[in-house]
């Protein structure tokens, strides 16, 4: 608009509920099909049905036909390659994470990359073995199968560890978590369960991954150092092992320290060269492929022999027959395989939009679920372990010019020529240069500690869960930090509903626009109006707060006035009984005294009979007013608020109540009844002395009501004369069905009072009350005609209470004929809203 403002002009009636369906022509039409024909549907089969349904479950069929070899090919080769040489160091390395041998992370980098391949919707991102998961897994695998239980007598009497038969348990309890974290996965992209993800914020995300990755630091400083420290498990293990290593650092092997550091050495600086130079550089230096130099050096200067450098050792060739997994293990691995599930799935899902937003496709969290658990049931049967996306390998494939997954299986090409042929090249492999190659790959992980700044000045409450998240991750170790997080992270949405802002709203002078008071200098009070509003839902938990804090926003003392009215009503019906007893009593006298008046005079005198025609009408009369409960107002004043206890004008009378109906929702007779000066005492002078007669209550950030918000509201509105609702539009329709289904509107409280807007609202009392004083829009700022002129409707929902200091029996209003003054008419509206 070149800076320049825009204005519009809006003219039209006040809208409530009921005008508002006229005018927008509600309906009970629903484009949704029902219950049935949806049943219908899903069980009517066709063959566009079926082909639909084969690609949703089988991604591959979809985009492998229509595969571009002019294109992709070149690029997904150039990737596959670099991430398939990525895969040899990575895979072997991280297998040690898992305590495994690391011709298993070989063979995990091989079959459930197949899988996802088929059944995976991302095109960028590389699945196999990752640092978070392997710890996890082996946290499980060293608790249910530790060293003390494979200890054997050695042939000069010393104990001795048989590797063999551990390692052979090991792998059995790796295969049996995967397969079970596999099910877990594959039934909740089932039931369309992708979003529990959602549960797993990301500052939560990235401080877990953190502190995995100090786990995942301290368990390779053995092989940096060249020491044995003992195995710790359960809280607090991470500090036990720092101690453990700082006691043994006089024990550290010089050779593979020295190996440690010109491999550390060697590749910081390539990682750094292929950092800084991304942009010029073709493809990223394969600094991998030190493994290749590091293996060729330990073999042929014979440092096995001569410093007893710890290598990886045998690594068989060839693929081992699919085997099923203990399913005996289940009970005892299946919470460790619930987590697994859930932080594999978060990472993957997490690295699988990102790439999927940045290249313009969607990815279905559901099939990635899927995906992920038939590649990781699939991998259990290989013995495999835990698998989901690396960032660090995904980045290359992505950077490299790989364009669909066909990377992958190029990838796990160079991994099968590697457990098939070459595996043996790699038995002198230094497990120092593999701790090396683990330590410089956690880079990324470690730079999350920036966040913290971020966070500090972003948003402290995601600071608290990054914190909370990444403390209780390390010092409670995996499983129970991840369960100690969720639990934190929820508590703080909770503690965010529970502690809302409360204000009070004020008009902008010369708009329509309700603003906070106490933020907002020229958002001005109307007179005799108070605006509430809250900043989140009502519901069960901040119920309560609600109402404590409109007590103390406007001065409705609502659990004074439920008190009184409880003793009003008990009183009433005191009276009633009283007077029925006394209207019986003289109704039998009457009876008795006319016949003897027959008897003895044969005849009645025309005064008698007036007389007593008249005790039987006062009689009458006295059991009606009894009956409709109709209570000397002058007479409550006085014994309520002379003893500062209760108003009793906030108590609903039958007489104006029962004329509270819809019937008479749109009348034009009298106007609000303006709050008494005189008599203020007791609990309502600081309103009363205010002069405050209308509370609007804005509740426009009100998703859903339960049972609690509709008691609550209606405890409200018994102790007001009249109480005004709006939920209207689009985004609380479903509220006002709910407020319907549970019963929230009668006769006391139809949906007349039901406005579109807070101004809406304002208009409707300032008409009634009379006040046209004060305006809100001057006929000086009103726009010119040439101005724009349109239509808008404002969804809030608020509730709009008229509040009454005292109310005499000549008020208007009070009266069946005036009872309709509470509710606005289309003519009053309209002229109000032009004004």
């Amino acid at each position: 608009m070149d800076g320049k403002e825009t204005e519009y002009f809006v003219r039209r009636d006040v809208l409530d509920e009921l005008r508002l369906d006229e005018v927008a022509q509600k309906g009970s039409w629903s484009s949704k099909p029902s219950l049935s024909e949806q049943v219908k549907d899903s069980l009517r089969c066709s063959l566009p049905k079926v082909k639909r349904i084969i690609l949703t479950w089988i991604p591959v069929l979809g985009w492998l036909p229509r595969y571009s070899i002019r294109e992709n090919a070149l690029g997904d080769l150039i990737s596959g390659c670099s991430v398939g040489i990525m895969h040899l160091p990575q895979g072997m390395a991280y297998a040690l994470l898992a305590s495994l041998r690391p011709v298993y992370g070989l063979y995990t980098s091989l079959f459930p990359v197949l899988v996802y391949f088929i059944f995976g919707t991302s095109r960028h991102i590389s699945v196999g073995t990752f640092a978070v998961l392997s710890i996890m897994v082996g946290s499980v695998t060293e608790r249910l199968a530790p060293d003390s239980e494979f200890m054997v007598n050695g042939t000069n009497g010393t104990a001795g560890l048989d590797i063999d038969a551990r390692d052979a348990e090991r792998v059995k309890v790796a295969c049996a978590l995967t397969l079970l974290s596999g099910i877990f996965q594959i039934l909740l992209g089932v039931v369309r369960f992708g979003f529990v993800v959602t549960y797993l914020s990301e500052p939560l995300v990235r401080g877990y991954t953190t502190g995995s990755a100090c786990h995942v630091c301290v368990s390779q400083l053995k092989y940096l150092f060249g020491v044995k420290p003992s195995r710790f498990s359960g809280p607090f293990s991470l500090i036990y092992t720092l101690v453990d290593l700082c006691s043994l650092l006089p024990q550290t092997r010089v050779p593979e320290l020295v190996v440690s550091l010109v491999a550390l050495a060697v590749l910081i600086v390539v990682k750094e060269i292929n950092a800084c130079y991304r942009h010029k550089l073709p493809l990223p230096l394969p600094i991998e492929l030190v493994v290749v130099t590091a293996t060729i050096i330990t073999h042929y200067c014979g440092l096995t022999s001569k410093y007893y450098i710890d290598v990886v050792g045998e690594i068989p060739s060839g693929i081992k027959a699919p085997r099923v997994p203990d399913a005996s293990l289940f009970s005892q691995v299946v919470g460790d395989a619930f987590a697994v599930a859930i932080v594999g799935y978060a990472i993957n899902i997490s690295l699988g939009k990102t790439f999927g937003l940045k290249h313009g496709y969607k990815v279905d969290s559901n099939q990635e679920l899927v995906a992920l658990g038939l590649s990781n049931t699939v991998g259990g049967f290989f013995q495999c372990y835990s698998v989901t996306s690396s960032l660090s390998r995904s980045l290359v494939q992505e950077s490299t010019g790989g364009k669909t997954q066909v990377a992958g299986v190029i990838s796990s090409i160079i991994v099968l020529i590697t457990v098939l042929k070459i595996g043996a090249l790699f038995e002198d492999l230094p497990k120092a240069v593999l701790s090396c190659i683990v330590f410089v790959n956690l880079k990324g992980m470690f730079k999350q500690f920036m966040d913290v700044a971020v966070l500090w000045k972003t948003n402290k409450v995601d600071l608290l869960v990054w914190l909370v998240t990444f403390v209780s991750t390390v010092l409670f170790n995996l499983d129970l930090g991840l369960a100690i997080s969720v639990g934190f992270s929820m508590l703080t949405v909770i503690f965010r509903t529970q502690l809302p802002r409360y204000s009070i709203l004020g008009n902008v002078p010369g708009t329509d626009v309700y603003l906070d008071t106490e933020i907002y200098r020229e958002a001005k009070e109307i007179p005799g109006i108070k605006i509430f509003r809250s900043s989140t839902t009502i519901y069960y938990t901040n119920a309560d707060m609600y109402l404590e804090a409109l007590q103390e926003k406007s001065g409705i003392e609502i659990g004074k006035l439920l008190t009184a009215k409880k003793k009003h009503d008990a009183k009433q019906k005191r009276m009633q009984e009283k007077e029925k007893k006394k209207a019986k009593k003289e109704a039998k006298n009457q009876k008795n005294i006319i016949p003897k008046l027959f008897m003895s005079n044969g005849s009645c005198s025309l005064k008698g009979s007036e007389m007593n025609n008249g005790k039987i009408s006062a009689g009458t009369k006295g059991e009606s007013a009894a009956n409709g409960g109709a209570l000397s107002l002058t007479q409550t004043a006085v014994n309520g608020f002379g003893k500062g206890q209760a108003n009793w004008a906030y108590q609903p009378d039958t007489s104006v109540s029962d004329t509270d109906s819809d019937t008479g929702c749109h009348g034009d007779g009298g106007s609000i009844p303006q709050p008494s000066r005189e008599g203020d005492g007791g609990e309502n002078a600081k309103t009363r002395g205010s002069g405050t007669h209308s509370v609007i209550l804005d509740v426009s950030t009100t998703s859903f009501v339960d049972t609690v918000t509709v008691k609550t509201l209606k405890n409200v509105c018994v102790v007001c004369l009249c109480v005004f609702v709006s939920l209207c539009g689009l985004v609380s329709a479903c509220v006002v069905a709910q407020l319907e289904a549970a019963g929230f509107f009668s006769d006391s409280i139809p949906k007349s009072r039901l406005f579109v807007t807070v101004h809406d609202a304002v208009l409707h009392v300032l008409a009634k009350t009379g006040q046209t004083d004060f305006v809100i829009v001057s006929h000086a700022e009103r726009p010119s005609s040439s101005h724009v002129t349109h239509t808008f409707r404002s969804w809030v929902f608020f509730l709009y209470i008229f509040i009454f200091s005292r109310i005499s029996p000549a008020t208007p209003g009070c009266d069946r004929q005036k009872s309709d003054c509470f509710i606005s008419s289309s003519s009053s509206s309209s002229s109000s809203s032009s004004s």
